[in-house]
């Protein structure tokens, strides 16, 4: 029949072959994948035993074909399926070649569609197009990724490079898994000018494990790609969940953040309204503290107290100030509190060129620090009493000693008389008493101090103070009176005369029977007519001795056990300048230090149990010589 109509049969042939071509190319895959056999890859990890190893290293070789596909269409993934099964048999008939298990890839790529183009893949890209419009025509990894990557330095730039379009493509859209894997695709077979299979770009880029041949070219590739490949082949995991416990983290830490900030606030205003409204005193923010101090730096720390540590300060308008933190909130409770307060509500309220300045105060309160307190004074350049009686390379002079002596008076005249209803100190002692930079003094630490009650001696059940300066009233009866402090005033003045302590218990470690008390070692000299036994040995060819004679009797006067023998701290004050004569120095009862006084009064007790307050003043200056 087709010799008859030989046109008919030659058409039916024609369209049959075409028809077989068609359905073989449909059938067969894109990618050449030749180069599975020559490339110098390691085949080590695919011959052991367990071939989960391996997979990874058959994902980068595949991926080499993958890289050439997409240099050669713009294409970054197969067609459709039937390629995708297709070019996995082939690569399987590759392995096989090289005696490798051919279960090895059904084992690595159960699914076989997963080389199949799809918008879900990576924030929609199919093409190169697609991810120009998405990252841009310039990338990092299009400048990174150039060339001879073998070097460490450069395989680390391109590394680099593709973790940072990375985390730009991921973040572009939920569930973009294989965006690292298009980023080694692109970085291997669109940047790079040597080609995919060149084994420097595969080793490096794609992380592909070479032979022992090749690894001994360029050992310092090899150790860079094993970082390569578990960072990339971790990234593709753990970016979402980071990503989302960031979210998470950030909110609940703004969340908290804010309701911190509310805490404080209340806590805050509830600490101000309870001071006085007009108390005077600046609030000081905790940020602006921070700043004067350099962040509370150890370089700033001046000095150290019981109860708190002291810093150097410079304000934002540059005037020096002196920040005393108070330590230890929660173990001193209200205790601390009640000091605090008390000291922000007097001193504030009282201006005197002798009494030391309170600039402000500061509180504060949160979960990780608790509560804080600060109070900030004048800068006191020149120390404290007590560091320039102790320290004889700070030795004051005559017209010095005489000058504070008579400020300490001045500023306790105003306390008494100055204000009413009258303060009483409470806490008069050399650490107490600071130095400007003219060696001006000036009273400070008014944290024990109380207010009078018009004409009523107060008493109370809580002592307060250091040792050796308590009046005896007060220390054993709780009896307080202007004249507590003009005690505390006279053992001041004797000390600055002798330049001894309040205690001498050099022939024994606080051996109560060897404890000798300065106003009666003073009033031993006193009353045996060698006065000038008390002065300071540097002072005995320096002052007019008639002077310094006064001093020291009013000095004993002063701090005499009897309360009605002291004279009044405006009394003292004349006394010391002249214009009124010392009344004869009464008789004093058996020294304070004896046995038999201390076993009729208790006083061993009061001198077992009483320590020295610390005292903040002391810091609120220059460090000492020893530190």
């Amino acid at each position: 029949m087709c010799s008859k109509t030989f046109t008919f049969c030659s058409l039916v042939f024609l369209i049959s072959i075409t028809l077989n071509t068609v359905a073989a190319a449909a059938s067969s895959c894109p990618i050449d994948l030749s180069y599975v056999e020559t490339f110098p890859w390691d085949t080590s990890l695919c011959i052991a035993p367990n071939g989960t190893h391996c997979c990874q290293t058959l994902l980068s070789l595949f991926g080499i074909g993958l890289a050439q596909h997409l240099k050669q269409t713009s294409m970054f993934q197969l067609p459709n399926a039937t390629a995708s099964a297709a070019c996995l048999s082939d690569f399987q008939s590759k392995l096989s070649s090289l005696s490798l298990q051919p279960t090895l890839v059904p084992l690595c790529f159960p699914n076989t569609t997963q080389f199949v183009s799809s918008p879900a893949s990576c924030a929609g890209i199919l093409t190169v197009q697609d991810w120009t419009e998405k990252v841009g025509a310039i990338s990092a990894i299009d400048t990174s990724c150039k060339g001879d990557l073998e070097g460490l330095t450069k395989c680390s730039s391109c590394l680099d490079a593709g973790l940072s379009v990375t985390n730009l493509l991921s973040g572009l859209g939920p569930n973009n898994t294989k965006c690292f894997y298009f980023t080694v695709l692109y970085a291997a077979g669109i940047v790079n000018q040597l080609g995919p299979d060149d084994p420097r770009t595969g080793a490096c880029i794609l992380g592909l494990p070479l032979s022992t041949s090749a690894a001994k070219k360029s050992s310092s590739q090899v150790s860079r790609k094993t970082l390569l490949k578990w960072v990339f082949g971790v990234l593709g995991a753990i970016l979402g969940i980071l990503l989302a416990v960031g979210v998470i983290v950030m909110y609940r830490r703004y969340d908290l953040k804010g309701r911190q900030n509310a805490r404080h606030d209340e806590y805050v205003s509830s600490f101000r309204a309870s001071l006085l409204p007009n108390s005077g005193a600046k609030w000081f923010g905790i940020s602006e503290l921070e700043r004067a101090t350099d962040g509370f730096s150890q370089k700033n720390m001046i000095g150290q107290g019981g109860y708190g540590v002291v810093y150097k300060g410079t304000l934002a308008d540059g005037t020096l100030v002196a920040v005393k933190q108070i330590l230890d909130m929660e173990s001193l409770d209200s205790k601390g509190d009640e000091e605090f307060s008390n000291e922000v509500e007097i001193i504030s309220k009282i201006r005197h060129r002798n009494l030391l300045s309170l600039r402000g105060c500061c509180v504060t309160s949160d979960d990780f620090k608790g509560k804080r307190r600060f109070l900030v004074y004048d800068f006191m350049s020149n120390g404290n009493l007590s560091d320039h009686l102790s320290n004889s390379n700070r030795r004051l002079s005559w017209p010095q000693r005489k000058s504070i002596i008579l400020d300490v008076a001045k500023g306790l005249v105003y306390l008494h008389n100055g204000i009413k209803p009258a303060i009483y100190h409470r806490d008069i002692k050399g650490t107490n008493i600071l130095l400007d930079s003219e060696m001006k003094a000036k009273v400070a630490d008014f944290g024990l101090a109380k207010q009078s009650s018009e004409g009523h001696t107060h008493l109370t059940t809580r002592v307060a103070g250091t040792y050796g300066y308590l009046a005896p009233e007060y220390a054993l009866y709780g009896q307080l009176t202007e004249k507590s402090d003009v005690y505390s005033f006279g053992i001041v003045i004797l000390e600055i005369m002798s330049g001894r302590k309040v205690l001498d218990t050099s022939n024994s470690s606080m051996n109560l029977n060897s404890v000798v008390l300065i106003t009666d070692w003073a009033w031993m000299h006193a009353k045996a007519g060698s006065v000038e036994e008390v002065f300071d040995e540097t002072l005995r060819e320096e002052g007019p001795k008639s002077v310094m004679e006064r001093f020291v009797n009013v000095g004993i006067l002063c701090a005499h056990v009897m309360v009605a023998f002291r004279p009044t701290i405006s009394e003292a004050l004349r006394m010391l300048e002249g214009d009124i004569d010392i009344p004869k120095l009464p008789d004093r009862p058996m020294p304070l230090g004896n046995e038999s006084y201390r076993s009729s009064f208790g006083f061993s007790t009061i001198l077992e149990s009483e320590r020295s307050r610390p005292s903040f003043s002391s810091s609120i200056v220059t460090p000492s010589p020893q530190t």
